[in-house]
């Protein structure tokens, strides 16, 4: 008779993602092994090949929660205008500094099967972003729209290389600071 999921499974597998992004973030995912990545959760190597075929199946599980889970944030905040939109993906970012780093460093590893559906969540934060700056400012050419678009992620995702928890501008002082700041560019073109 086949063993059946244990309770605590979706926590476990949660707990396995986490700490291995932070491994692979912090060893480079090209360097990093299962091994170490199991060692980092404190858990056997049995215990996560358990759970994962090998590191890519991992990595695509970690990226595909992360950016899926980014998705439905910005989707929920969609209604929220510009501003809504980058508080909700810097609060989305909280705790997901390994995740983020991960997707804009080790995604392009993956095979282009695993890659596909993780670049199709991208393009739908692309897009809601990009619907959320043609709103807030009408009549910009595609080119102007994409590069305003593709400016605001600029903003946000390297917000995590150079914040420091505790130390200056809090993530929801900057959230403000960001919109004011893409609020006025907007309006200057």
């Amino acid at each position: 008779m086949p063993r059946g999921i244990a309770r605590d499974h979706d926590a476990k597998r949660a707990a396995l993602r986490k700490g291995a992004a932070r491994y692979f973030a912090d060893h480079g995912f090209d360097r990093a092994s299962m091994t170490g990545a199991a060692r980092a959760c404190g858990v056997s190597k049995a215990l996560i090949y358990h759970y994962y075929d090998g590191k890519e199946a991992l990595l695509f599980d970690i990226l595909d929660t992360h950016l899926g889970e980014l998705v439905e944030t910005v989707e929920a905040a969609q209604g929220d205008g510009l501003t809504g939109l980058i508080r909700a993906i810097l609060s989305a970012y909280e705790d997901a500094d390994a995740e983020h780093k991960l997707q804009l460093d080790a995604l392009n590893t993956l095979p282009p099967e695993m890659q596909a559906p993780l670049i199709a969540h991208q393009r739908r934060l692309v897009a809601i972003m990009s619907d959320a700056v043609a709103a807030e400012r009408p009549g910009l050419d595609a080119d102007r729209q994409r590069a305003a678009t593709m400016t605001v992620f600029g903003i946000l995702n390297w917000f995590y290389m150079w914040h420091r928890p505790g130390k200056g501008l809090s993530r929801a002082a900057y959230a403000e600071m960001a919109a004011d700041f893409v609020q006025g560019g907007l309006r200057a073109v």
